[in-house]
């Protein structure tokens, strides 16, 4: 019986050995999934699908998906994967005070000013199949994040988060 009993005391012990290591792993941060893909490669730029611009979405073209779209602030792992057959993709992150308002656009080179938006780091060009991660540290507030390879952005490439 005295032999069970240790077994027991020790089954226990390294239960909760397993959680003490277990639980800085957990409060290390939140992961948001993105997700990059296209339905098309062909972007028009005249739809003007920019966050703020007042597009019709439903003819987005290209697309950032983002899971989940709440966290809480602090840090924050961002797992990218483009899942494109054939385009490159990329995701930049920036905060934002009203998702009303466009970005810094720059017409001529068909791309967010990311000196202007405030880039806040990003996961550089991923080629088909290719995935990246971003870390960073959250304060409250609304956050864009958005593929910048010439004319993606206003294929309607970009989403926000709110960090709580």
């Amino acid at each position: 019986m005295r032999k069970l009993h240790t077994i027991g005391l020790l089954a226990a012990t390294a239960l909760v050995a397993a959680a003490a290591f277990a639980a800085p792993a957990a409060a290390a941060g939140y992961v948001v999934k993105v997700s990059l893909t296209e339905t098309s490669a062909d972007m028009d730029p005249k739809m003007k699908l920019g966050m703020g611009m007042g597009g019709d979405m439903s003819k987005a073209t290209m697309f950032l998906k983002a899971d989940p779209l709440t966290v809480r602030a602090g840090e924050v792992t961002f797992q990218v994967s483009n899942d494109s057959k054939a385009v490159v993709h990329e995701m930049i992150l920036a905060q934002i005070a009203d998702a009303a308002k466009p970005m810094p656009y720059i017409d001529n080179e068909n791309r967010v000013d990311e000196d202007k938006a405030g880039d806040l780091g990003e996961v550089s060009e991923l080629e088909p199949g290719k995935s990246g991660t971003l870390t960073v540290t959250l304060k409250p507030g609304t956050y864009l994040l958005y593929c910048n390879v010439p004319g993606h952005y206003l294929a309607g490439m970009w989403t926000t988060i709110t960090a709580k």
